[in-house]
């Protein structure tokens, strides 16, 4: 392979012209001649036995098609990695000539942007003292119990917020049935917002048994076009209703959803995995004003494919969340009315941060000489593993080495921000504006006066019913 030419264009594309020599091209042609040549049939021959003079005269445009197509991704790769360029979406290619004796192409591509990092040491920015409180454990306890809580059966009363409430329903607009709209036996919590705004609060008030219409509006944005908009007519029926009955919180209760045995156990640990969680939080906060910071230091002309990809990926996530509850995208608009393009935009924002953040810290690294050892490596698998109770064989043969090994050097990169950044007090900030207020005040005084001129640490757990506490503090 020869890289003739890497040319600049706008937008950080290039065009990388590349030669595949005879040499190189000759042995490939071979393995895919051997592949069709036993099936092809030649006048005047057996099958599979007529000279390969005789078969290329008829096929040979064929087997260089698809030679070239099984010796272009290798060719690019190394023509990419000469030319030290990392494409960020698939290339457009154009095969200008090609031949037994090789072939010619050229690849247009959008590459990484270059980066230009101005200020990355000596940076400011605010930190929080970690901070908890009694409500905050007394909330926690009632996920708890939310948690722990039964489902029982009413029958003497109509429906109420926050019931579960089992229902068959029938969509129609303009008397018409749509598809998509019916459903039975469907649990629907009232309250939470899984229907079209309106419904649920339709079914408040009606008992078990009762036949109801639900009238409703599409929101403009519906991802069904014929029904964005227009009113709706449910024909709906309750087959059951459930309330939450909650358990009481004493030692019982404790003994059930953890490893303690009395509730003060059980608050003195909540307290401590929310201190922990709160001083991870403020960590967190203060990471994300330092790379605020750099962002700010930061010149980049991002290309817009990178972001798309970003996004795509950020559907993708929100998708698998979905799916792990039994959901899946397409349910999830008819349910919210919300559309993919819309879902889109909501993301492109934070999609955009995430990948000037990205290079502006892989080219911190890149200025810094940061890499990953084996050892870190070997580290991160291991944390993995143990997190996702796999066996690091297993973590290895599922996930991306070099990818895993970028994210090592970019979290090296962060804690070099760090190391060199001076953590500013929150309160030292608030504590500074009254000095200037009254300031302001002396100055205003003083210009009214004169002649105008002009215009506690918690207690270390047991070790029994571990498993049951392990989401004590992970309540949400």
């Amino acid at each position: 392979m020869k890289l003739v030419s890497c040319n600049k264009l706008e937008n950080n594309k290039v065009a990388l012209e590349v030669t595949v020599t005879a040499e190189e091209f000759q042995p490939v042609l071979d393995v895919v001649y051997r592949k069709h040549a036993k099936e092809i049939t030649i006048p005047g021959f057996r099958k599979g036995k007529a000279p390969r003079a005789y078969v290329e005269k008829q096929y040979g445009d064929y087997f260089i098609e698809e030679a070239v197509n099984d010796m272009y991704p290798q060719a690019y790769e190394e023509a990419c990695g000469e030319a030290n360029v990392t494409p960020v979406e698939a290339a457009q290619v154009e095969v200008k000539e090609a031949s037994k004796d090789g072939f010619t192409f050229v690849a247009t591509v959008t590459v990484k942007p270059e980066v230009e990092v101005k200020n990355y040491k000596g940076l400011k920015a605010p930190k929080a003292e970690a901070k908890i409180n009694e409500a905050d454990v007394e909330t926690t306890l009632a996920q708890l119990r939310d948690r722990a809580a039964r489902l029982v059966t009413i029958e003497d009363r109509p429906a109420q917020m926050n019931d579960t409430v089992n229902i068959n329903f029938e969509g129609f607009a303009d008397g018409v049935a749509f598809e998509g709209g019916k459903g039975e036996g469907v649990d629907l919590v009232l309250g939470s917002g899984h229907f079209i705004p309106g419904f649920e609060e339709q079914i408040v008030g009606h008992s078990t048994g009762d036949s109801f219409d639900v009238t409703v509006t599409f929101p403009e944005e519906y991802h069904a076009t014929d029904l964005a908009g227009k009113p709706a007519v449910f024909k709906t029926s309750i087959n059951s209703i459930k309330e939450k009955q909650l358990p009481e919180l004493d030692d019982d209760f404790v003994k059930d959803v953890s490893e303690f045995d009395t509730l003060d156990e059980l608050k003195a640990d909540i307290r401590a995995r929310l201190m922990e969680r709160a001083e991870a939080k403020c960590e967190e906060d203060y990471e994300n004003g330092l790379v605020s910071a750099v962002l700010e230091n930061t010149v980049i002309d991002l290309p817009q494919c990178m972001i798309d990809t970003r996004i795509d990926e950020m559907v993708q996530d929100f998708d698998y969340r979905l799916r792990s509850q039994g959901l899946d995208l397409n349910t999830y608009f008819q349910y919210t009315g919300e559309t993919l393009p819309a879902m889109r935009k909501t993301f492109a924002e934070q999609a955009e941060r995430h990948v000037r953040i990205r290079l502006a810290l892989e080219k911190i690294a890149e200025l810094e000489g940061l890499t990953a050892t084996h050892e870190d490596v070997d580290k991160e698998i291991a944390k993995i593993a143990e997190m996702y109770h796999m066996d690091e064989k297993e973590v290895r043969e599922n996930m991306p080495l070099n990818a895993l090994s970028q994210d090592i050097v970019v979290n090296k990169a962060i804690e070099l921000i760090k190391a060199n950044a001076v953590a500013e007090p929150v309160g030292a900030e608030k504590e500074k504006k009254p000095a200037k207020k009254t300031a302001a005040k002396k100055t205003a005084k003083k210009a009214e006066e004169a002649p105008a001129e002009g215009a506690e640490e918690a207690p270390k757990k047991k070790t029994t019913r571990k498993k049951k506490a392990e989401e004590t503090a992970d309540a949400e």
